[in-house]
């Protein structure tokens, strides 16, 4: 057995990192009532989402019943594996049952069709707690991730990794060197499961482990993009450029993206006019390969875009903190605007029953128009979310404002259906009748029979003759 799988946290005592997360999550557990909305724990892989979740349920005494991306998850497995086990109580004695949804954000293609309405509505009627767990925040549909509770795990850092790091070699009674835990928990990057693995792998046959072996066994270590960009405004030579190029991790188009995302610190106009246009004649080199399939003009491109780009640096340094291209953050918002503009376009659809081209071609504007002349009405018949109802009024704070007076007609509500239960119950105790208690008189006395009508005496019958009449006769 690997060690990720043996070390598996136990307790929530036991998570490395994220303190803050694990007692969010803790409390949430202690708490826990029917009107509780699910937990969505999300970050990178590694960093011990999953394992928290187990660990949750170990210290509470709670079932697990667990769906992940191995598993087929369209609508009808999740009814019948989350949905019932989310319905139910637990058969093995525990307090309750934890519906654990691993990759949550990876609901895509047919095999998984129709997984996240199920998942919506396993939410809706959960008698149990549920706890969903991404990589990705927004790879999860809006309506899903206004129903969650969500719970963000960062990567762990290296003085957190190495103390564990060190435990699992005491355990495995193992001899290693500092240099050879921190050099694993430097490497790894805030993963605890790749550390974990790496120090497995190089201890695999040894009773003794040094900075060499670590070295010569830890997985393929590639350069950061970020090296490559300080080294790009620095004083590299060229061969040194294109060996980190060659080293990162990444597609020449991509860190063509990043030289151009940095290009705003380059000294000067004139040097920025000089970038551009070496990377725009390295741009030509890369669709040139992807239209002939002639993969060798990758290296002109990258050489092109670094030693351009560098010459045109002038070897004078970056002196400002290296971001991610701009143009992703326009990318990532337009790629949420498109599942906001999908969603409310097949809501819609559905519920006027015509296609959604023909909505949108059609009546897009008229319903558009009509949104916007009574948005409350519309958002509380068909069930808009914030941004739902802003993809037709274009109007944030307008549309936080109409959400603020939904959900308090929503609570005004259920406040009116607990007085009227309340108050059907003090009707039904006031209309049951009561015993009445016996009187100080009726105590004393007993009760006289009810006067009935009154016998002849004339026809009044002797009495019957007992037996001790008869022998007294003798």
């Amino acid at each position: 057995m690997d060690w990720a799988e043996k070390y598996r946290p136990a307790h929530l005592a036991d998570v490395i990192g994220n303190k803050t997360a694990v007692l969010q999550i803790a409390e949430w557990a202690k708490t826990w009532t029917r009107k509780s909305k699910p937990l969505l724990i999300y970050g990178k892989p590694g960093i011990g989402k999953t394992s928290t979740a187990f660990a949750l349920a170990n210290d509470m005494n709670w079932e697990v019943v667990e769906l992940n991306a191995s598993d087929q998850r369209t609508a009808a497995v999740i009814e019948r594996i989350a949905g019932a086990g989310s319905v139910t109580a637990s058969l093995t004695g525990s307090a309750r049952k934890l519906i654990i949804l691993d990759e949550a954000d990876n609901l895509q293609g047919n095999a998984d069709r129709g997984g996240a309405k199920a998942i919506i509505e396993c939410i809706r009627q959960a008698r149990q707690p549920m706890i969903l767990i991404a990589n990705d925040l927004y790879g999860l549909s809006p309506e899903l991730r206004t129903r969650c509770e969500p719970v963000q795990f960062k990567a762990v850092p290296a003085r957190s990794i190495a103390p564990r790091l060190k435990y699992l070699c005491s355990a495995e009674k193992i001899a290693c060197n500092e240099t050879a835990i921190h050099a694993i928990a430097e490497s790894a990057e805030g993963d605890i499961r790749s550390a974990v693995n790496m120090l497995y792998a190089s201890a695999i046959g040894r009773e003794n482990l040094t900075d060499a072996q670590v070295h010569t066994s830890q997985k393929d270590e590639r350069v950061s993009i970020f090296s490559l960009i300080t080294a790009l405004f620095s004083r590299a030579g060229d061969d040194e450029l294109l060996r980190l190029s060659y080293d990162v991790d990444d597609t020449p188009e991509t860190i063509e993206q990043w030289v151009e995302g940095s290009l705003q610190h380059l000294p000067g106009e004139a040097a920025v006019g000089q970038a551009y246009l070496h990377l725009s004649r390295a741009d030509e080199y890369l669709g040139y390969t992807y239209r002939r399939q002639y993969h060798t003009l990758w290296r002109y491109a990258t050489a092109l875009m670094l030693l351009g780009v560098a010459d045109a640096a002038g070897a004078k340094g970056i002196h400002a903190r290296i971001m991610p291209p701009e143009r992703w953050q326009k990318m990532s918002t337009a790629k949420k605007q498109k599942a906001i503009r999908t969603a409310t376009l097949n809501k819609v659809a559905g519920m006027i029953h015509v296609p959604q081209n023909t909505l949108r071609e059609n009546y897009l504007g008229t319903i558009s128009m009509l949104v916007a002349n009574n948005p409350l009405m519309y958002t509380r018949e068909m069930a808009f979310d914030a941004d739902q109802l802003n993809f037709f009024l274009n109007d944030k704070a307008r549309s936080a404002e109409i959400m603020k007076a939904i959900a308090q007609e929503v609570k005004q509500k259920e406040k009116e259906k607990e007085k009227e239960n309340d108050l059907v119950k003090k009707n039904k105790k006031e209309k049951t009748p009561r015993p009445e208690k016996p009187t100080k008189v009726q105590e004393v006395l007993p009760l006289s029979p009810e006067p009935g009508p009154k016998e002849d005496p004339a026809e009044k019958k002797p009495p019957a003759k007992t037996q001790s009449t008869l022998f007294d006769g003798f």
